[in-house]
């Protein structure tokens, strides 16, 4: 009781947790966004570019700043030039006439952008021209045209051509509600420039003799590290080090400290934030000894960007690593958007296959009951024609269709039934009818005649009939597949945390590093599981060694599905793995055309089906030669390509014939001797249309395998019967073209010979039983081929891996 209550309460504090993680996320966010959408942030970012100067008298930033804010957000134009003056009026007057002379220069400049049709490439040219003509205009006045000068005054002119550049694409990034989840490198770089060059207009704000631009520079850096890693952290320690020892000669140490606070933290990020703060310190201590400065006010600094930094909301941190490629949570949102790409995949492919379904059931509305009354509707339209050219000009019309119908009625069904079994009625019939119609002949001839049209109007509309069901046999085939695909996009990560761990434990002890896991189903036969791994010179472990253990740890022989080594950089190697077959298949062929040629009228093909699934055919085009050739070449060639789209055996052979009588109108027929095995459980198909028997040599029993189906393409409708076998490891199946039943004529019963010369071979290699089977039927033609022969030979094997099973220890696991 006592533990279900703990249970309950850890429950309910996890939850509130978690609810209250997600207010203080959404809180935040509106905050900012509602900051972003009044232009506070923006404002924020004038005033302290306004004031933002390097080397002394350089302030390519606020005309830079302003461009882009004309560009992206037009309204806010002349507040931010407000403001970018007020902060440069705390610096000084001098400075802020230039910011007022600048942003004026480009508002003059901007009616112009304003006609051109692509402004967005002229824009920082036009912040190049507003930047020089003023500091031109102040030399003209005071006279003081020098060299260095002239060179200063080129030099803000390309660095505000090359800010806008880099401002353009950074200030968008600020936005809450920015589409795209990820920053490039570049993207990250700008970024990093622009939030450097604000800090540069906090030069000389002092709090408690703390300068503020210490702090959030230290801040910015130790949090970058902490979300990112040493990589980018010392890069803006480097980036934004370098802006502020521009700005101001004195911060030139800025750069050695931000950059190894950067490093040293990023190294230090697997102790969360007190190990990134703990890097700070040392940074900190180690570079004021070195630079010999004051240690108190540096110290504070740091402690002030560490206090900061503790508290910034763990939310905020996660937010931002979104946008990062390299953090676990920006993978998380790839994992998102790939398997929302894969679920709305999924919907309409599964979409699709209920259009299919709905179709095929559009063509099945054929119950045994319409049938019957459409059948009674053609005896009854009959009828009525036969009546209209018989009884219709009769004196007797009105006795036998008003007073006696019934009568009438029974007797012409009775004779149109005995008229459609045999030409001539029996003698009862024609006696009968001889005593009530007093028309007796013209009734049968009349009848007779429209007996022909009845049958040739019933075998139309049961062409129709079968053409509907062959349709809606396809359309519901290609239902099942379609909705098989949607099941296998949407293959979802199970969780098997015991095996997981059980495997990772494993492979940990024979040295590997595990970088991924992923185990997405362990049904038996059907196991599916994903690693990454970290391996230098890759050499083939993934099956000599990580299979066979895994084969062990889940009792089951496991295989490398796929290895991909080179996408991944640092030796990690992309690994998969899955069930292997029960069985495998060796097979051997030989074949002779007639008289000894090289185009042969049979055709065979062996092909992997997917699903653990190879099938055999052997295909005999009607004739010899070319067309033959092509005859059975075109009939396997259309069904391996059904076959393998996943349609069902039945139906891809009602397609084929389908295709093969309505290509054309010549005679185009072939057999199909088609064989699907199962390589899981052994267990095989086996379809023949117009084909021989097929044989199953176990040891030294013989079982044959026949059905007596038309060739394909000779008639619209061709049953396909499907005869099941279960083999067994060592079967030799013997698959022959007709040839070879046809070729001993001295025989009387061929079949019973085959098998004997079948059970008297005492080889087990597939090729060597083909070749002795083919030898021995040409011999007992004394060498002559009278029609072309194949023979197809398959022996089923349990399969049995290369590498064996290391035995594991699950107890010390």
């Amino acid at each position: 009781m006592l533990g279900t209550v703990m249970k309950r309460a850890g429950r309910e504090a996890v939850w509130k947790e978690s609810t209250l993680n997600k207010g203080i996320e959404r809180v935040s966010f509106s905050i900012v966004s509602f900051l972003a959408n009044k232009g506070v942030f923006h404002l924020v970012l004038s005033f302290l570019l306004g004031r933002a100067i390097i080397l002394s008298s350089m302030a390519p930033f606020g005309v830079a700043f302003l461009a882009v804010i004309w560009w992206l957000k037009r309204p806010f134009v002349i507040p931010a030039t407000v403001m970018m003056a007020a902060g440069a009026s705390t610096y000084s007057l001098g400075h802020a006439g230039f910011i007022l002379g600048a942003s004026a220069t480009f508002l003059l400049l901007s009616l112009i952008l304003n006609r051109m049709n692509q402004p967005q490439q002229l824009l920082p040219f036009m912040a190049m021209l507003a930047s020089i003509i003023p500091r031109t205009t102040s030399l003209a006045f005071l006279e003081r045209w020098h060299l260095y000068e002239i060179f200063l005054i080129a030099a803000e002119g390309i660095l505000s051509f090359t800010l806008v550049l880099i401002f353009m694409q950074s200030l968008p990034l600020l936005s809450p509600r920015r589409y795209h989840p990820t920053l490039k490198n570049e993207e990250i770089v700008c970024l990093i420039i622009l939030l450097a060059s604000v800090l540069t207009g906090m030069i000389g704000f002092e709090i408690q003799g703390v300068a503020t631009v210490d702090v959030f520079s230290r801040y910015l850096v130790i949090l970058l590290a902490y979300i990112a890693g040493a990589a980018i952290g010392s890069t803006v320690g480097v980036v934004t080090g370098l802006v502020l020892s521009l700005a101001a000669v004195d911060n030139l140490y800025q750069m050695s400290l931000l950059a190894f606070s950067g490093l040293l933290g990023g190294l230090l990020k697997e102790g969360n934030k007190l190990g990134v703060s703990a890097g700070l310190l040392v940074s900190t201590v180690l570079m004021s000894f070195y630079m010999g400065g004051s240690l108190s006010s540096s110290m504070w600094a740091s402690v002030c960007a560490i206090a900061l930094f503790i508290m910034t909301p763990k939310q905020w941190v996660k937010r931002l690593s979104r946008y990062v490629p390299g953090t676990e949570e920006h993978s998380q949102e790839q994992q998102k958007y790939l398997q929302k790409v894969r679920d709305v995949t999924a919907v309409r492919v599964g979409k699709f296959s209920d259009v299919f379904e709905a179709l095929s059931k559009s063509f099945t509305h054929l119950d045994g009951s319409k049938e019957e009354v459409s059948q009674n509707k053609e005896i009854d339209y009959f009828l009525s024609d036969v009546t209209e050219k018989t009884c219709q000009s009769c004196f007797k019309k009105e006795r036998c269709w008003v007073n006696q119908f019934d009568e009438t009625h029974h007797l012409m069904t009775d004779l149109m039934m005995e008229l459609d079994e045999k030409e001539d009625p029996g003698r009862v019939m024609r006696k009968n009818v001889d005593q009530y119609c007093v028309k007796s002949q013209k009734l049968i001839d009349t009848m007779k005649h429209e007996l022909s049209f009845y049958h040739a109007n019933k075998q139309l509309k049961q062409q129709v009939l079968e053409s509907r069901r062959f349709v809606a046999d396809q359309l519901h085939g290609v239902s099942e597949v379609m909705n098989s695909f949607a099941k296998e996009i949407v293959k979802e990560r199970e969780h098997h945390e015991q095996k997981e761990q059980i495997i990772h434990g494993a492979l940990e002890r024979m040295g590997f590093e595990i970088a991924k896991l992923e185990i997405y189903t362990l049904d038996a036969g059907n196991i599916d599981l994903e690693l990454i791994i970290e391996i230098d010179n890759y050499r083939g472990e993934g099956s000599k060694l990580i299979a066979p253990v895994l084969s062990d740890i889940l009792e089951e022989t496991i295989v490398v599905t796929m290895e991909d080594i080179s996408p991944y950089p640092h030796g990690r190697c992309l690994l998969t793995f899955g069930s292997a077959k029960h069985y495998t298949i060796e097979s051997g062929v030989a074949h002779a055309a007639k008289g000894g040629g090289f185009i042969s009228g049979d055709s065979y093909s062996m092909m992997e089906l997917g699903r653990g699934k190879y099938a055999l055919a052997i295909s005999d085009g009607m004739g010899n030669g070319e067309r033959a050739h092509q005859e059975s070449m075109e009939t396997l060639r259309l069904l391996k390509q059904i076959l393998q789209s996943g349609i069902k055996e039945s139906v891809a052979i009602k397609s084929i014939n389908s295709i093969l009588a309505l290509r054309t109108s010549d005679e185009i027929f072939s057999t199909l001797d088609l064989a699907v095995i199962d390589l899981h459980q052994a267990s095989s198909k086996f379809i023949k249309i117009g084909s021989t028997p097929s044989f199953i040599k176990r040891g030294r029993q013989i079982f044959a395998v026949e059905s007596g189906n038309l060739p394909m393409g000779i008639i619209e409708d061709v049953d396909v019967d499907t005869t099941s076998e279960q083999l067994k490891a060592g079967d030799l199946l013997i698959m022959v073209s007709d040839g070879i039943l046809e070729g001993p004529k001295h025989l009387e019963n061929v079949e019973i010979w085959l098998k004997r010369k079948i059970r008297e071979i005492d080889r087990t290699d597939p090729q060597e039983v083909a070749d002795l089977l083919l030898e021995e039927v040409i011999r007992t033609q004394a060498g002559a081929i009278d029609d072309d022969m194949t023979v197809l030979v398959a022996r089923i094997d349990h399969y049995v891996p290369e590498w064996s099973a290391i035995p594991f220890d699950k107890k010390r696991a």
